[in-house]
């Protein structure tokens, strides 16, 4: 009887460790399986909860300290996340405070586990700072920035930051920072006011030896909106982030922005200044570029004008649009510590068909350079409501310049003045390297349209010319106004065989 009972119990436990494999074996593939489902169910769980915000988790005296307390607190490089692992690719982390008022979680995904990364004051250097001790334990991130060999394999550069709200930035091998993305907007300049949406939690999918990308998860949540993101780092000199998100809606939303940019247009050639500056140009980016799905390249020069302006371009399944800095001149800025020329430019292409809705456009006016006065972004024809869910993918690529967008000939410049009269005269010039190798007895001409009907103002002159100093082409010409409403404008190249430029597109506010 006592072998009977031996042997049942051996069995018992033999069985209770097989089920116990089994189970630490399921386990494992579920980690291994980890994806953008696993943060969709728990943004779709979320949503259907109260939204709780964390910013009261984080002491008052954090959020009160000065810019010099924050920026002297400083992450050590030799704690950086893979470090030891000798990786390609490094995350360093940000500490809360100041404007960083919300604590984001982080973990690492590596195939048999995922492990949470907790904060502690060990892994930072706070300089003159004395108040690290009285610091809460594990009390979170503010964000993280990677790191990445993009220009030598002796040394990672930072190539992208997610830091603050849903915000995130990025860079080409030969930029320094600029504009920024959002993972969404709500309401921006609505009446009601912009609510803004953020990331509390990441999970970094640890890499491989000869990783040339690296996969970020993050559950995005806010008063009427949770959502699940995935986001594909491949750095290079055109930097690429893939994004896929999914959405649910606590509550209805007027004005949703997808793949929101936000940038900054203080003064270009084109400003009507009201004040003193040295610097002939100030902005991260001039200009926005849309790519409609009928194939024609849309360019509208950005201003900093003395009200609200918002500017929608109506389309159907856009095939690309984002905030570029065109002019790389350092002449043209000559700030030897801003180096605008050096900014990126951001374009997104969407993965899937979006549908009817429209490229919206904000110009805030500043009068300093430090405000993100710019914002673009894509808003579906239909308002989300209660209860929806939305799924939006698409690439985001960070670059200096590129010849292909668009493939033909560009706008360079954009400049106008008015007469006594009330007349505008505008002074457009058109390069690119076919366009300027044309000859200048090339039957070039310019197709101009009041967009906004012949009521609001009449075509009274135009002419089109080949510059002979830097061979691109100007068009000039005049429109005069008939009533007090906006006008708007548009305007291209072509010849008797075929469209030259893009479409020039602007508008005046009297």
């Amino acid at each position: 009887m006592r072998m009977k009972g031996r042997a049942q119990r051996a069995a018992q436990w033999l069985a209770a460790i097989g089920a116990l494999a089994a189970l630490t074996t399921a386990a494992n593939r579920a980690w291994a399986d980890f994806g953008l489902d696993d943060v969709a169910a728990r943004a779709e769980h979320l949503a259907k909860q109260p939204f709780q915000d964390s910013k009261d988790k984080v002491p008052e005296w954090m959020l009160n300290m000065s810019y010099d307390q924050w920026r002297d607190i400083r992450f050590r490089t030799d704690k950086s996340l893979w470090r030891m692992d000798h990786l390609p690719f490094e995350a360093q982390f940000f500490h809360l405070g100041l404007y960083y008022a919300r604590p984001v979680a982080v973990n690492v995904v590596d195939g048999t586990s995922i492990q949470h990364v907790p904060f502690s004051t060990d892994m930072f250097d706070y300089g003159k700072n004395t108040f690290a001790a009285a610091i809460p334990d594990d009390i979170g991130w503010a964000g993280f920035r990677l790191h990445y060999p993009i220009k030598n394999a002796r040394y990672k550069d930072e190539v992208v930051v997610f830091l603050g709200a849903s915000y995130f930035r990025a860079l080409g091998r030969d930029q320094i920072y600029g504009l920024s993305a959002r993972g969404l907007a709500l309401d921006t300049v609505e009446p009601s006011g912009e609510e803004f949406p953020y990331f509390t939690e990441f999970w970094l999918v640890k890499p491989a030896a000869n990783a040339k990308s690296l996969v970020v998860y993050a559950l995005l949540d806010s008063r009427r909106v949770t959502g699940a993101y995935r986001f594909v780092v491949t750095p290079g000199a055109q930097t690429k982030v893939e994004v896929d998100s999914r959405l649910f809606f606590r509550d209805t939303v007027a004005r949703v922005g997808i793949a929101p940019l936000t940038s900054m247009f203080f003064h270009g050639e084109n400003t009507s200044r009201w004040f003193d500056d040295f610097r002939p140009e100030v902005h991260d980016s001039d200009g926005l570029l849309i790519f409609s799905s009928g194939g024609e390249w849309l360019w509208r020069p950005l201003d900093n004008p003395t009200s609200l302006q918002v500017s929608a371009f109506q389309l159907h399944d856009p095939q690309g649009f984002g905030l570029i800095q065109r002019d790389r001149d350092y002449e043209h800025y000559q700030d030897l510590e801003a180096h605008s020329e050096l900014r990126p430019s951001a374009w997104i292409v969407p993965t899937d068909g979006w549908g009817a809705g429209d490229v919206e456009l904000v110009e805030l006016p500043t009068d300093t350079d430090i405000h993100d006065n710019i914002v673009a972004f894509w808003r579906p024809l239909s308002a989300p409501k209660e209860g929806d869910k939305l799924r939006f993918a698409y690439t985001l690529y960070w670059y200096g310049d590129d010849a292909t967008r668009p493939p033909g000939g560009r706008v360079i410049a954009t400049r106008r003045d008015r007469a006594a009269s009330g007349t505008y005269r505008f002074v457009v010039d058109f390069g690119g390297k076919k366009l300027e190798s044309l000859p200048g007895a090339r039957p070039v001409r310019a197709v101009v349209t009041v967009a906004s009907g012949a009521e609001s103002a009449a075509l009274i002159e135009q002419q089109v010319v080949k510059n002979p100093v830097n061979q691109t082409w100007r068009l000039t010409f005049q429109v005069q106004p008939k009533s007090t409403g906006p006008i708007e404008l548009r305007a291209f190249l072509a010849d008797d065989e075929e469209t030259l430029s893009e479409t020039w597109s602007n508008v005046v506010l009297q």
